[in-house]
C-alpha cells in the first residue's frame, strides 16, 4: 500500500511546483531499517511531469538489517536526514552539470515527518541504474566524484556532518568495540587522525556506492543520490568507497594504479577550473599517499559492523597490514 502524504505536505509539494493535484504513483524504495520511503509524485498542472520526495517517518520500534537498533544508530539516522534536507537547502545550487544533482524543490517537518521534494532526475535523463559497469561507467563516475570535490575544496561543512562518511569512527564507537582485538582496531584512531589532519579537505559525497550513481541513456553523465552523509573529508574515502562498490577485489588491485590516475587526471583538470589557487600536484601527492589509509578506514568499519561480509577479503587484508606497518615505522 503507498503512504499517504498529510494534506499539509502535500499543500508545500502544490504551492512549490504550482501543479493543480498530484498522486502519489510508487514508492520507488523503502529507507533503511523502515524509516520512510522515496515516492515518485505524479502532478498535474505542472511544468514538470513529476517529482521526488524522501518521505521520513521514523518507526516507533528500531530494526535493522543486522542488529544495529540502538538508541544511538536512532539518532545517527535521524540527523542524517537533516543533514540531507541541509545540503540540498544550502549546497546543492553550486553542483554544476559535472557533478550533478537533483534539483532541491522543498523542504518541510511535521509532527516528526519529514519531507524533502527534489526533481526526478529520471525525467531529467539519468534514469538508468547499475549493477554493474565498463570502464567508461567507471569514468563518468570518478569525473563526478573529481568535480564534486573540486566544487566544495576547502569549504567548511556548515550544517553538514564535520566529518563525513557513515561509516566514520566517532559515530560508530559501538561498532568499534566488537571488533577483535588486534592491530587494525588499536590503529583505528591514528588511520582516522591521519585522515582529517590531511591538509586539503573537501565534501565527500559519504555513501558514493554505485547504487547511488543514476546513468543516462548513454552512460556518459552521471547525477548522484542520498547525501545522508555528506560532510567534511579527504576525497580518497569517496573514491575507495565507490571503487569497492563495483569492482571484485582482483579488479580492485589490477586496475587500482589506473583508477586512480583517471581520478586525478578529473580532479587536476576540475581544480583549474574551479580552484585555479591550488596546486594540483600537492593535492594529488597528498591524497595518492591517503588511499590505502582510507581503504582501510572502510575495512575496519566492516570488521565490526558485519565481520563476514564480501568486502573483506585478501586485498583489503593485506591493504591494512601494510598501512599497519607503515604507521608503526
Amino acid at each position: 500500500m503507498l503512504p499517504t502524504l498529510h494534506p499539509k505536505l502535500e499543500s508545500v509539494i502544490l504551492e512549490t511546483t504550482q501543479a493543480t493535484s498530484l498522486n502519489v504513483e510508487e514508492a520507488i524504495q523503502e529507507l533503511w531499517s523502515g524509516y520512510g520511503n522515496i515516492l515518485r509524485i505524479k502532478l498535474t498542472g505542472a511544468a514538470n511531469s513529476s517529482v521526488i520526495a524522501k518521505y521520513v517517518t521514523p518507526p516507533n520500534a528500531q530494526s535493522h538489517p543486522r542488529g544495529w537498533n540502538t538508541s544511538r544508530s536512532h539518532e545517527r539516522k535521524l540527523f542524517s536526514y537533516q543533514v540531507e534536507s541541509s545540503f540540498y537547502e544550502q549546497w546543492s545550487s553550486k553542483c554544476g552539470a559535472d557533478c550533478r544533482v537533483a534539483t532541491f524543490l522543498a523542504h518541510q517537518q511535521l509532527d516528526g515527518t519529514t519531507l524533502l521534494v527534489m526533481e526526478d532526475l529520471d525525467a531529467a535523463g539519468y534514469a538508468d541504474r547499475l549493477t554493474s559497469v565498463d570502464w567508461e561507467q567507471i569514468d563518468s563516475c570518478l569525473r563526478w566524484l573529481a568535480n564534486f570535490h573540486a566544487t566544495f575544496m576547502g569549504c567548511s561543512p556548515d550544517a553538514l556532518w564535520k566529518t563525513g562518511t557513515y561509516w566514520h569512527l566517532d559515530t560508530r564507537p559501538d561498532e568499534w568495540s566488537t571488533m577483535d582485538q588486534g592491530d587494525l582496531k588499536d590503529a583505528a584512531s591514528t588511520i582516522d587522525s591521519k585522515l582529517n589532519q590531511a591538509r586539503f579537505q573537501t565534501f565527500v559525497h559519504g555513501d558514493a556506492k554505485l547504487a547511488n550513481f543514476c546513468f543516462s541513456s548513454q552512460s556518459d553523465q552521471v547525477a548522484a543520490v542520498d547525501f545522508q552523509y555528506v560532510g567534511g573529508g579527504c576525497g580518497m574515502k569517496d573514491v575507495a568507497y565507490f571503487i569497492g562498490s563495483c569492482l571484485n577485489e582482483d579488479e580492485c588491485e589490477k586496475h587500482e594504479t589506473a583508477l586512480l590516475d583517471c581520478y586525478f587526471n578529473h580532479l587536476e583538470k576540475a581544480l583549474m577550473i574551479k580552484k585555479p589557487d591550488i596546486n594540483p600536484s600537492d593535492l594529488i601527492d597528498e591524497w595518492q599517499s591517503l588511499y590505502h589509509l582510507a581503504w582501510t578506514d572502510f575495512h575496519r568499519f566492516l570488521k565490526g559492523w558485519c565481520p563476514d561480509h564480501w568486502k573483506i577479503n585478501s586485498y583489503s587484508e593485506r591493504i591494512a597490514i601494510k598501512v599497519i606497518q607503515d604507521l608503526c615505522d
